[in-house]
């Protein structure tokens, strides 16, 4: 599509964006911000207290941050002036009715005014304590919406979810489709799941926690355990999905006549090339691994060599919403759930991610504190958790019994030793578990819906560089990754 019908479609045009603080979020704002400077109002939603908070986290956690640099450049001194006008910063809480926002004028304000409302909030630890991700990704998401019902103006309400809710096929290579949830409906045929009940529990188990008197690190831990227990319970990888799962449920059921749109995205990786390449926040799934890899802090590739690793670029999954507000906004939906995916046209295997690596840090290796670098061999491919099982006996506990022995008739000689190989088996078996489902992934994601749509933008197509592409075919994985995902991970991520 042609860049300048989307900056003329949002000229004047008032958004409402929850989670404005968060990865993908940012890349959202930072597009709408530099491509059209003559939106109506942004409205950025986050959890602070009050607004002089929220409005310090913004400046530190967004507009200050190097992904903002070229609109920083392009504004210069009047930067500061150009956001202000634009930008109203809300302190609130998806997790709280009314998204916690307490001043009336205000919220009339936003009812009035927003046409468009992009719901990115959320909490995306696999293993954050069940009512948590309950509060934030179930209940947050039907907060949102209710604010959307009353937006009497609202064209669109793009809410971003995760690919990984439609759980894997166990049997083989299958085809996820970009289907809604019915209410409901568990990955386990044989059980059903209800919400409402799901919720009851956590209050129950919390009653039933505080009863003891058990110690807010206790609690956490307890809570964890409870949230994977009950996701898989009902076939879910982890509370993140389940609970992300959930909060589409709730959305499908009571969404009236709310324009909805799901975004489905992948595993999410650096900007490709928009507003600049390899911008990256924190280690995001595939990347604990490359990092630690390229440190010589991990000695093995969890995964089936096979295994499609579906990731896509950061603007992309930008890109792809945008469109998918600007066609929806124009007409009416015939599809509204969106996988952003590259498994089916433009697939990377995990052997091939690890051949990329090897070469990469081979040729480039990472720096040591002693400003040595750092050597690694081409690691071992633990291609079955029974493997890395057998891996761990013979890499750690059989040390760590012989340290244990030795420590006893040396009195703690080599303790520290001891403990140091302690906290890598610990670390290490606790990044298998949580990556296991995706290191082993047996599916790949359909994207008939996110194809009919690039297939629309074609119409106005003009360029080859447009910016507004979301095509996974665009590009070649061995070129992003050793020239900008991996680099761009390395600058942005320094301990």
């Amino acid at each position: 599509m042609d860049s300048q019908i989307m900056k003329d479609f949002l000229k004047g045009k008032t958004i409402l964006v929850t989670g404005a603080t968060g990865f993908l979020a940012k890349v959202f704002v930072e597009k709408i911000l530099r491509i059209q400077p003559e939106i109506q109002k942004m409205y950025l939603l986050l959890r602070a207290s009050n607004t002089q908070c929220a409005e310090e986290r913004l400046q530190n956690e967004v507009f200050k941050i190097d992904l903002f640099r070229v609109l920083r450049e392009r504004w210069g001194e009047n930067f500061s002036s150009f956001i202000s006008k634009k930008v109203v910063t809300i302190a609130g809480d998806v997790a709280k009715e009314n998204l916690g926002i307490k001043d009336e004028k205000l919220k009339n304000d936003m009812f009035e005014e927003i046409d468009f409302l992009v719901h990115f909030a959320a909490s995306t630890k696999f293993n954050e304590r069940f009512d948590i991700l309950m509060d934030v990704n179930t209940k947050g998401a039907l907060n949102v919406l209710n604010i959307a019902k009353n937006c009497r103006r609202l064209k669109a309400f793009g809410h971003i979810s995760t690919a990984y809710v439609c759980g894997d096929a166990k049997d083989g290579h299958g085809i996820l489709q970009e289907k809604p949830f019915e209410m409901g409906q568990s990955l386990k045929k044989d059980s059903k799941l209800d919400i409402h009940k799901e919720m009851d529990l956590i209050k129950r188990k919390l009653a039933e926690l505080q009863a003891m008197n058990v110690d807010e690190n206790s609690m956490k831990c307890v809570m964890q355990d409870y949230g994977m227990e009950r996701a898989n319970f009902h076939g879910w990888p982890n509370t993140y999905t389940f609970t992300k799962a959930m909060g589409e449920m709730l959305l499908m059921h009571k969404k009236d006549n709310v324009p909805l749109i799901i975004i489905r995205p992948t595993m999410i990786t650096s900007t490709r090339k928009d507003p600049f390449p390899g911008w990256i926040e924190g280690l995001r799934t595939i990347d604990s691994m490359i990092y630690g890899y390229g440190h010589g802090k991990i000695k093995f590739f969890l995964g089936n060599p096979n295994t499609i690793m579906d990731a896509i670029p950061a603007d992309m999954v930008i890109n792809c919403v945008m469109t998918a507000i600007f066609f929806h906004s124009n007409e009416p939906p015939k599809n509204f759930i969106y996988h952003i995916s590259s498994s089916l046209r433009n697939p990377i295997k995990s052997s091939d991610l690890h051949n990329i690596c090897h070469h990469y840090f081979m040729k480039t290796p990472c720096i040591n504190q002693n400003g040595k670098p750092i050597i690694i061999s081409k690691g071992i491919v633990v291609n079955s958790f029974a493997a890395f099982n057998i891996f761990m006996i013979i890499r750690f506990v059989l040390l760590l019994m012989v340290l244990n022995l030795v420590n006893k008739i040396c009195r703690n000689s080599f303790k520290d030793v001891y403990d140091n190989q302690s906290r890598k088996f610990r670390v290490l078996q606790h990044l298998a578990k949580l990556y296991k489902p995706y290191a082993y992934f047996n599916s790949i994601f359909d994207d008939t819906n996110v194809e009919i749509l690039r297939m629309a933008t074609k119409v106005n197509l003009k360029t080859k560089n447009d910016e507004l592409d979301f095509d996974p075919t665009s590009f070649d994985w061995k070129d992003y990754m050793m020239n900008i995902h991996i680099p761009g991970l390395l600058k942005y991520h320094k301990k």
